[in-house]
């Protein structure tokens, strides 16, 4: 999604529900090369939160972390959570690209749910449908004019220049797929609070979804079941995960229970997937944030859906010093959004 476009000379900037991510690049042969990034952990209130007083709180946190970060320019791409996006796979008739996008404004009112006049919309041509070989697949999101117009508003308020905003799920492909690897994949995301998952056909994002499930909702079910604070769940839950006979299953039994929730929404989007897609097969996961860290989560999926389960790696399409490798890879799994942003390369 290009909803704006400008300079080549910017920085990607992720505003999560727990954290500030920022990653700059610079041009580079093949690959972009790393210049800086910098997060700074956020309270999931004030991310959240629509209170001005929240809002100067959060400015203030995005300030202070570009002055500290060394970031030397003002234009910046911003990510747009799926959970804020509609987003929908529709069949259109096979026309030039000028025809489709006039047929796809004609229609596009019967397939979004708010008027075209209040919204901010954008496709891409996914290619032949696989329901009907007379038409093209069209996967196509929107999101309301005024949460761009406020977004915008509120970093241009301290001195930033927009000049993208981009679905978080693109972020993730541009950031984990190796270019030219055509796998059918299921990328999962999972943060604090939700969830994206997102299936790649030919590099592009096929299916996206928002499933508001994270790892908080490990960590209050663990809470809860083990009669303790959350704090010493959260360290159980990142120490233990689902590594059997440790602390004779204390920690196993009770996140089984969230464990299999998050496996159920994958397995509704695949079989939506695959309803579509009668001739496909997910070959692989990429799993990224937070949960990715859980120990033996990654496993759990792999032996759940038998399918090979990748940890994703943000950095494999960016150039750095190979001395930065461990402090990189220590903190990869929170920053594909991050990276996807600043690996525009128009932006």
């Amino acid at each position: 999604m290009n909803i704006l476009s400008g300079s080549n000379d910017f920085f990607g900037l992720d505003i999560g529900d727990s954290a500030i991510r920022l990653v700059q690049l610079k041009a580079g042969s093949p690959k972009k090369n790393l210049l800086r990034y910098a997060f700074v952990p956020i309270d999931f209130k004030i991310s959240q939160s629509d209170s001005k007083t929240d809002q100067q709180k959060l400015l203030s946190l995005l300030a202070d972390l570009i002055s500290k970060s060394g970031i030397d320019t003002k234009n910046v791409a911003v990510g747009v959570s799926s959970s804020k996006l509609f987003t929908t796979v529709a069949d259109i008739d096979k026309l030039s690209k000028d025809e489709l996008s006039k047929a796809i404004y004609f229609q596009i009112d019967s397939l979004i749910p708010t008027s075209i006049t209040e919204t901010k919309v954008d496709w891409s041509l996914l290619g032949t449908s696989p329901i009907n070989p007379n038409k093209d697949e069209v996967l196509i999101s929107s999101i309301p004019n005024s949460t761009i117009g406020n977004t915008m508003d509120m970093i241009e308020s301290i001195g930033l220049n927009v000049i993208a905003f981009e679905p978080d799920s693109i972020a993730l492909t541009r950031a984990l797929l190796v270019p030219g690897n055509n796998l059918v994949q299921l990328i999962l995301d999972i943060g604090s609070h939700n969830t994206d998952l997102v299936i790649v056909v030919d590099e592009l994002p096929s299916l996206i979804r928002s499933v508001p499930i994270g790892t908080e909702s490990f960590v209050r079910n663990l809470a809860q079941d083990l009669n303790v604070v959350e704090d010493q769940a959260r360290q159980l839950l990142f120490k233990f995960g689902l590594s059997k006979n440790k602390i004779e299953n204390q920690v196993y039994n009770p996140l089984l229970s969230s464990t299999e929730n998050m496996a159920s929404e994958i397995d509704k989007s695949i079989k939506f997937f695959l309803n579509r897609h009668t001739n496909s097969k997910i070959e692989k996961f990429i799993v990224t944030g937070g949960a990715s860290s859980i120990p033996e989560f990654p496993l759990f999926l792999a032996n759940k859906f038998h399918i090979n389960v990748e940890i994703g790696n943000p950095w494999i399409n960016v150039n750095y010093d190979l001395s930065r490798q461990n402090e990189l890879l220590s903190i990869s799994n929170h920053f594909a959004v991050a990276v996807g942003l600043a690996e525009r390369t128009n932006a």
